[in-house]
């Protein structure tokens, strides 16, 4: 009879602890509606899945995050043209693609009403016309920042003040340019074509694309490596390697948190830079989950890990809230609209093919 009574009062515990715990699980779920285990599939720019800040997504939404890098503007392109548009959910392409993936019918339009957090970002992000049609928005501001000159600031004392420190006898194999047509706009930028137009170097004559041919092979001395990839340029400077680059801040911000002393600066010429929309693939199944996913990491606390993984600018400005103000002013976004005025941000190249032709002609010399 003790035994039965025993085994009594052990049902009568487990029956109590199940009716608890599918209390708590209807609370949960009523709060919090998950996702029934659904994967979200990225293709993005390398640092953006970091899980600093895609974790908080996953475990809020039970939602698994796969993410798929590429290095290039044209490699992402290529993706979803070569039937990546049925495998991924979210892209993050940036200003010189994405109005194009826009007139090819190649993203989603994206239902506002499910990212709230889109009317706290900076207003000259989203004021741009390049990811609207139709009275529609086809992307949101995420990140921005620039193509900036960064050095070893151990073996180079005094901040360069030009891009022709490149071109320095002095730095021969201690150079490294990344794998991408944007080296075109660097050279248009030398030459002063975007003075007076900002979009001339993005549409330069068939003269000035052979100008810049010229003045980039005779580069190739100085060049150690063309980099594919962020962590690629990150090894380069860390194995001392290179000296001098062009690179985002995601670099110094990588390789300085190992005790190196890299810092970047904007030459008398200028800078070019961009601005990396999150997108949804036309063909992606999962576009509500998606439009979840976009409004938690435009999220200004959420931003806030953003910029503490990738060192770049945030779209949001109540991201300055919960950063230090050695952050704040390391990404600008303490002064974001008078330091954008110092960049002149990616658009599209008309001509692609041929910006491309004139860069694997310099690549093949």
């Amino acid at each position: 009879m003790k035994n039965k009574k025993r085994w009594w009062n052990v049902f009568v515990v487990l029956g109590i602890v199940l009716a608890l715990t599918a209390c708590s699980g209807d609370k949960q779920s009523a709060t919090t509606p998950k996702s029934d285990g659904k994967t979200l599939n990225l293709l993005t720019w390398e640092g953006y899945a970091d899980p600093k800040f895609v974790k908080g997504f996953e475990e809020k939404y039970g939602v698994k995050i796969t993410a798929t890098y590429f290095g290039s503007s044209d490699e992402l392109v290529s993706k979803l043209k070569g039937g990546g548009g049925n495998v991924y959910d979210v892209i993050s392409p940036s200003s010189d693609v994405a109005g194009y993936l826009v007139n090819e019918g190649l993203v989603a339009p994206i239902n506002l009403d499910h990212v709230p957090n889109y009317q706290n970002l900076a207003s000259k992000l989203v004021d741009m016309n390049d990811v609207k049609k139709d009275g529609k928005i086809y992307g949101i501001p995420f990140t921005w920042g620039p193509d900036s000159l960064i050095y070893d600031a151990d073996v180079i004392k005094d901040p360069p003040d030009s891009w022709n420190i490149f071109w320095d006898p002095k730095y021969k194999g201690k150079v490294s340019l990344w794998d991408d047509i944007s080296n075109i706009y660097l050279v248009g930028q030398m030459n002063g074509l975007d003075k007076n137009d900002p979009s001339a170097v993005y549409n330069m004559t068939d003269q000035q694309l052979q100008d810049a041919k010229k003045k980039l092979i005779e580069l190739k001395p100085q060049i150690r490596k063309y980099w594919a990839t962020g962590g690629e340029l990150n090894d380069l400077f860390s194995n001392k390697e290179v000296v001098l680059a062009v690179g985002w801040p995601l670099t110094p911000t990588t390789v300085n948190a190992s005790g190196r002393h890299l810092k970047e600066v904007i030459p008398k010429e200028g800078i070019t830079g961009w601005i990396d929309r999150l997108m949804i693939v036309k063909s992606s199944p999962n576009k509500e989950l998606a439009e979840k996913y976009i409004n938690y990491v435009t999220d200004a606390q959420t931003q806030k890990l953003v910029s503490d993984a990738t060192g770049y600018g945030v779209a949001n400005k109540d991201a300055a809230k919960y950063m230090s103000k050695e952050q704040a002013e390391a990404i600008h976004i303490d002064d974001m609209e008078n330091y954008m005025k110092k960049i002149n941000f990616w658009q599209i190249v008309k001509d692609r093919n041929k910006y491309n032709e004139i860069w694997n002609e310099v690549k093949a010399q």
